[in-house]
């Protein structure tokens, strides 16, 4: 195989790199784009549950990718990422935050549900779709890039990762396609700390999923108003440092890592 790094246990795979992109590119995209023109079908058979699957089907090749990436990987070197990381409860705690937020304002739609039910299935859908990415962005590909320099990692991962959406095949104009990539770079590097920290693919997913409801969700177009989206990001933002504090801490005594 074609390697870069050195000594070996630290290197890059470029056929385990180039097999994650593949199957990570081709199929969600295939999707995204709609090749099969399946999307106009479903949303009318399946109605609101069209936007769950919707997600399932984009995110399948991130998340097959990264599970591949990582079965090769582990026959390399060991693998710090998990689902929970090193704190269930933590992790758990951190994802009923906005959950709880959610259901508490509502979650406009046309679908004629109530507003706090579709809260539930719109925080529940996105979070789905969150976790599958993370599997492919900090389960896989920060793993696979752990040895390189800061820079040079969150880089490359915000690169790819905005690569992979194809962004730039779409009507998006330069500036929203430089400011979508700026953002995904910034990311990288904010999540991936996130990442560093817990190793908890969950604890990511919440961090993912705000950028979601902000921005790139479409369970949250039109879903509620700017003032909701703030408190929002406010009362989640500020219970995550609270809690990534206390891991932290905990995780200098073995007892406390565990809860």
């Amino acid at each position: 195989m074609t390697e870069i790094s050195y000594p070996e246990s630290k290197k890059i795979s470029i056929p385990r790199l180039l097999l994650f992109l593949v199957i990570g590119f081709v199929v969600s995209n295939i999707f995204r784009f709609d090749i099969f023109k399946l999307n106009k079908n479903l949303e009318e058979n399946l109605s609101y549950n069209y936007l769950v699957l919707e997600g399932i089907l984009e995110g399948s090749g991130i998340l097959i990718a990264g599970l591949v990436g990582l079965f090769l990987l582990k026959k390399q070197r060991n693998v710090t990422m998990s689902f929970f990381g090193t704190s269930k409860f933590k992790s758990l705690l951190m994802a009923s935050i906005p959950t709880i937020l959610l259901i508490v304002f509502g979650v406009q739609n046309k679908y004629g549900i109530n507003a706090h039910l579709f809260g539930i299935i719109a925080a529940l859908g996105s979070f789905i779709y969150c976790i599958m990415e993370e599997y492919g962005w900090r389960g896989y590909l920060q793993e696979e890039f752990q040895f390189l320099k800061p820079i040079t990692k969150f880089l490359s991962i915000g690169l790819i990762w905005y690569a992979w959406h194809l962004s730039f095949l779409t009507e998006a104009t330069l500036v929203d396609n430089l400011f979508f990539l700026g953002t995904l770079i910034l990311g990288s590097w904010g999540i991936g700390q996130i990442a560093e920290l817990t190793k908890s693919i969950v604890a990511c997913s919440c961090f993912h999923l705000l950028v979601n409801i902000f921005m790139y969700n479409h369970f949250f177009n039109n879903a509620f108003n700017g003032l909701s989206k703030l408190v929002i990001l406010i009362i989640s933002v500020f219970a995550w440092i609270w809690i990534l504090i206390k891991w932290k801490k905990d995780l200098q005594t073995p007892t406390g890592a565990r809860l």
